[in-house]
């Protein structure tokens, strides 16, 4: 029998037609192998019911609540309105990464992004979205994040349980044999020069000229009183490693995105669409976890309607379901309530969200 493991359910049931029963199902599955399991939906909603921003704003402080309560994450990595998963599921893995909790994911497909992602077309040996920006992380299934974060299981949620379950005993094993393996979660590793110090969790990071655009960035940032540290810049304590070992240079990214999070005061992230209508998978895991870490909390999107207005969906009468019978959130946001209820979201250039957030954080 399982002890002292509480369990946090993330993924979008909720969303499907009869998904409460399938969450509920996996919450009988996990009881019966001895877990306590957390749900966003086990507390009552405290709430004003004429204000559907209050509405979402509860529902995260249940979804927060419930996994601080929790001691590890299981996470449906199946695709979701395109060809990432979950922008939601990603954020509570960032904050779950962000707390400490052991981390799992499943996915029917497990293959590469690369042969995943069937829109994407070479100018030259460069393999580029319908975006115009180079795919990355080709032979990995997931991005860095994720790969970093996570074991990640291909199959259900079963599975991923049944992984869980053998690393406890395992844990248990080493323990006894006085080889317990310690996670060493490192503190900030930059020095303070007494301004706010902004980490921009931005798509540029996967732009060859990344360099380029991430200095024009931090010039704004520079003139509105910020310092500023962006993906591609290496993090002082994480070794940048040279290897071709596709899994080991996932994590080294990982880790350096992670460290990014932890040296700054302030996170700024891109949530546009990506391959679909869901934000990157790097940047909704960053954004989890710099919640969980107590990060003062910005974005900014092209496209900042109501998700009813920006997801083709069959309206009001019909549930506001879109073309795979999903529920569309009707929060007054433009995308999941994860980010809706905890973080401002700007619109605009580049700079006009800059001078928005300088002017939020005088209020």
């Amino acid at each position: 029998m399982i002890k002292d493991e509480n369990i946090y359910i993330a993924g979008p049931a909720c969303f499907y037609e009869r998904g409460n029963e399938l969450w509920d199902s996996w919450k009988k599955e996990a009881i019966y192998y001895g877990f306590g399991v957390s749900l966003p939906n086990d507390a009552k909603l405290d709430f004003d019911p004429d204000d559907k921003k209050s509405l979402s704003a509860a529902i995260f402080k249940n979804c927060y609540d419930s996994i601080k309560a929790s001691t590890g994450i299981i996470a449906n990595f199946e695709t979701y309105r395109g060809a990432e998963p979950d922008g939601g599921t990603i954020y509570e893995v960032g904050m779950a990464y962000g707390r400490g909790l052991k981390c799992y994911g499943y996915t029917r497909d497990k293959r590469p992004i690369g042969v995943k992602y069937q829109s994407g077309r070479y100018v030259g040996d460069t393999l580029l979205d319908l975006d115009g920006r180079q795919l990355p992380d080709l032979k990995l299934p997931f991005s860095a994040c994720l790969v970093g974060a996570c074991k990640i299981v291909e199959g259900s949620f079963s599975d991923a349980l049944k992984v869980y379950m053998l690393d406890i005993e395992e844990e248990s094993k080493r323990k006894a044999m006085h080889l317990k393996a310690e996670i060493a979660i490192p503190d900030q590793t930059i020095p303070r020069s007494g301004r706010p110090i902004v980490y921009l969790a931005t798509l540029e990071r996967y732009s060859d000229q990344a360099a380029e655009k991430y200095a024009a960035m931090k010039e704004v940032l520079d003139r509105y009183g910020f310092d500023a540290i962006a993906p591609s810049d290496l993090a002082p304590g994480v070794e940048d490693l040279a290897t071709d070992d596709v899994y080991a240079r996932a994590y080294n990214l990982f880790d350096r995105y992670q460290q990014h999070v932890r040296n700054c005061d302030i996170i700024l992230a891109d949530l546009s669409d990506y391959h679909g209508y869901e934000p990157n998978s790097d940047v909704a895991f960053e954004c989890g976890m710099a919640n969980s870490l107590g990060k003062k909390m910005f974005a900014y999107m092209d496209d900042v309607r109501p998700m009813i207005e920006r997801i083709p969906n069959s309206g009001e009468p019909g549930g506001f379901r879109d073309i795979n019978g999903m529920n569309v959130e009707n929060f007054e946001a433009p995308l999941n309530l994860m980010f809706g209820a905890s973080m401002e979201l700007f619109g605009g250039t580049f700079e006009d969200v800059v001078r928005q957030m300088a002017a939020s954080l005088k209020k």
